[in-house]
Formats: structure tokens, C-alpha cells, sequence
């Protein structure tokens, strides 16, 4: 396998991609050294029982993004043993792989599929064909396009709940220490929902909450922090 460190993006077009297989996600070596991915408001309420669920800004965009930590260290993935995961719901992000929705060309606003040809999982040898031997987009390949589709719709909502959450001054900076084990870690750079602010809101602005649906993410990404004991008791086990 060609190094997953640096993925090598292509457009999936048939003439070049035609005789390709995809196997079935039976390895995390694409994430074992991520600590975080991102993560959607719609997986919130099934993720938040058992990661937990922050914010982190962009230090060159200033942008904020959701994100799952799956680690208490940069580079170290507690749910990779292997080649099982230690979860049971593995993020949409960890899922999709080895496609991504990318630009196409100068056009921003125009998606195409990408494949990460030096994916483990890519081969022609074995696993579910991209293309049919007419050079038809397959069964398979129809159901990833449209599951990439939902995820980017999701991934759309979530900028816009974030944008909210950041417009209405309720992402708050958060510095963490966990005692894993003998180890004390110190985590920075980690914002949350402050929950004082949230109870303060305007009956308008809990109303609009309401309506667009970002309650449950809310209260879920509140509840996720007490999964921080949990990865402090894994990274305390996997240090032993």
C-alpha cells in the first residue's frame, strides 16, 4: 500500500477507474493516527454516547468545525485496534472513505466524486466493482454517490448550525485536563456549547432552536463531554 499520510484525490471517471473494486471498510488505517474527525449535527444524538463531541477553530480561516475526538493525544486513534474500530457507530466521515465530494475545477460550487486511489481498499482484484463490464456505474457505486450526497446536505446544515452558534456568541473556549492513568493531559484549543448562555436565550431565539431542529445537537454535544472519562480510561489502558 502506497502511504495513506498523503491521499492521491482523483476524479472517478470510468476510462480510468473502469476495472476498480472497492473492499468492504475492513480497515481503519486511513484514520489510526486522526485524534479527531469531523462530524455532522445529525450524528450528534448517536455519537454523543460514545465520543465526545467538540469545536475547533481554523487558525487560518477563522472558520469553526464540529468534530468527534477519538483520541486525548495528535496522532493517536483510540478506536483503531487493528483493523476493528472499538465503537459502535462509526462516524459518516470514517464511512465514506475512500471516496470524497471535492470541487471540481475553478467552479466551487460544482461537486464531483473523488476517489483516493492509494487507498488499502482499492484494487481490481477484489471487492464491490465500481463499474459494470458495460461501463455502467454500478449498484454499489449509485449507493456511495448517494450516500455522499445525504452527507454533504448534512455536512451544509451543520456549517449553518455552527454559524448560528457562533453569531449568537454561544461557542465557548474550553480548556480540559484528564487524569489518564499517571498521565495528566492537558487539551486546548477545544470550544463547546456554553450551556449558561443557552439557558439564557430569548424565548424568540429558543423558538428558532426548536424549529430548525438544532435542539437535540445541542443537548447531545453538551451530554458527549462525559465520554471524556471514557477516552481517559481507554488512553489509560492503551498506555499500560
Amino acid at each position: 500500500m502506497t502511504t495513506e499520510q498523503t491521499p492521491k484525490i482523483a476524479p472517478l471517471h470510468k476510462e480510468a477507474h473502469g476495472k476498480l473494486k472497492i473492499r468492504e471498510l475492513g480497515s481503519f488505517e486511513h484514520v489510526k493516527n486522526a485524534h479527531m474527525v469531523p462530524v455532522t449535527a445529525h450524528e450528534f444524538t448517536r455519537l454523543g454516547a460514545e465520543y465526545p463531541i467538540v469545536f475547533v477553530k481554523n487558525s487560518e480561516t477563522g472558520q469553526f468545525q464540529s468534530v468527534a475526538l477519538l483520541g486525548l493525544k495528535v496522532g493517536e486513534n483510540l478506536f483503531v485496534d487493528g483493523d476493528k474500530w472499538q465503537g459502535t457507530f462509526v462516524p459518516g466521515s470514517v464511512r465514506n472513505h475512500p471516496f470524497v465530494l471535492a470541487p471540481a475545477g475553478e467552479n466551487k460550487d460544482q461537486l464531483m466524486v473523488g476517489i483516493i486511489e492509494n487507498s488499502s481498499l482499492v484494487s481490481e482484484e477484489e471487492g464491490n466493482p465500481l463499474f459494470t463490464a458495460e461501463g455502467e456505474e454500478s449498484d454499489y457505486l449509485k449507493a456511495k454517490k448517494e450516500t455522499l450526497v445525504n452527507f454533504l446536505e448534512s455536512d451544509q446544515m451543520t456549517k449553518a448550525f455552527v454559524n448560528v452558534l457562533v453569531d449568537k456568541e454561544l461557542l465557548t473556549a474550553q480548556s480540559v485536563t484528564v487524569n489518564a492513568g499517571e498521565e495528566k493531559i492537558n487539551l486546548n484549543g477545544l470550544y463547546i456549547v456554553d450551556e449558561k448562555k443557552l439557558n439564557e436565550l430569548g424565548e424568540e431565539d429558543f423558538a428558532d432552536f426548536r424549529k430548525r431542529g438544532f435542539l437535540p445537537a445541542l443537548y447531545a454535544q453538551l451530554g458527549s463531554l462525559h465520554q471524556l472519562s471514557k477516552l481517559a480510561k481507554m488512553q489509560a489502558t492503551a498506555a499500560a
